[in-house]
């Protein structure tokens, strides 16, 4: 018996486009979804072009504003250092001019403090001198005659004491007084109110003596030193008028 087999041919062509196909069509599905996937990864882990850019303009703006900054601030500390320097010349040209037109012995050494303080009691003298004349020529003009005390009194604005003993006027401006003392020449009085202001801690910067007939105003310019128990211009003006009243007492005892 003879079987028969009856087979059914597939078209090669068919099969092979189909199985063609269905690999290629796999094949780009999962390269689409890897490239997909690598595209999404990408964007996800670097930030937009815009941002990026807006940064780095940001770095530079702080960049520039860094310099200009730096230039300003040295274009201010070479101004600075000229503008000290030439007032420092200006200064000194000061002072130099300030010294040649007082005495040597006012400003004996060349530092600014000693020109300044000399100047100061330059300018005093030279007001009391100028008081004196002017009072001189009154009593002049009056036809006071030698009357000395009142000539000298015109010195005096406001003295704290005025009497026999003697006439005391004190200003004070922070540490450095002016005292005035207005009495009759007595032996020896100058060397006993030196010591006395000595002792009472005030130091000596500058003396002036006027004499007229047996009248004498001592000037006296002194520094208050930190030891000095005397603090105000009545506290000084009492203690001066005491030691010119024990000065006088003395020396009208030994005569």
């Amino acid at each position: 018996m003879a079987l028969e087999g009856v087979i059914y041919q597939q078209d090669p062509l068919i099969y092979g486009c189909i199985d063609y196909n269905y690999c290629t069509e796999l094949g780009v599905e999962e390269k689409f979804n890897v490239e997909q996937s690598s595209a999404i990864g990408y964007w996800e882990s670097s930030p937009p072009l815009n941002a990026t850019s807006s940064a780095e303009a940001r770095r530079k703006r702080r960049r520039s504003k860094t310099l200009k900054n730096k230039e300003e601030l040295e274009t201010q500390r070479m101004t600075h250092i000229a503008v000290e320097r030439n007032r420092r010349r200006q200064m000194n040209d000061y002072l130099a001019v300030l010294r040649s037109l007082m005495p040597p012995s006012y400003a004996q050494r060349g530092d600014q403090a000693s020109i300044v303080g000399g100047a100061i009691n330059f300018v005093k003298e030279l007001e009391q001198l100028l008081q004196f004349l002017e009072a001189y020529k009154l009593m002049d003009r009056q036809d006071m005659g030698s009357s000395s005390d009142k000539v000298f009194r015109n010195l005096l604005s406001f003295p704290q004491y005025s009497g026999k003993a003697a006439d005391i006027e004190v200003t004070m401006v922070e540490t450095h007084a002016s005292i005035k003392i207005l009495a009759k020449k007595m032996p020896k009085q100058l060397l006993k109110m030196v010591a006395g202001f000595q002792s009472f801690c005030l130091n000596i910067l500058h003396l002036n003596i006027t004499t007229l007939d047996q009248s004498v105003l001592y000037s006296f310019s002194v520094k208050v030193e930190d030891e000095c128990q005397l603090s105000t211009v009545n506290e000084i003006a009492t203690a001066v008028h005491e030691m010119v009243g024990r000065i006088q007492h003395d020396s009208t005892s030994l005569a």
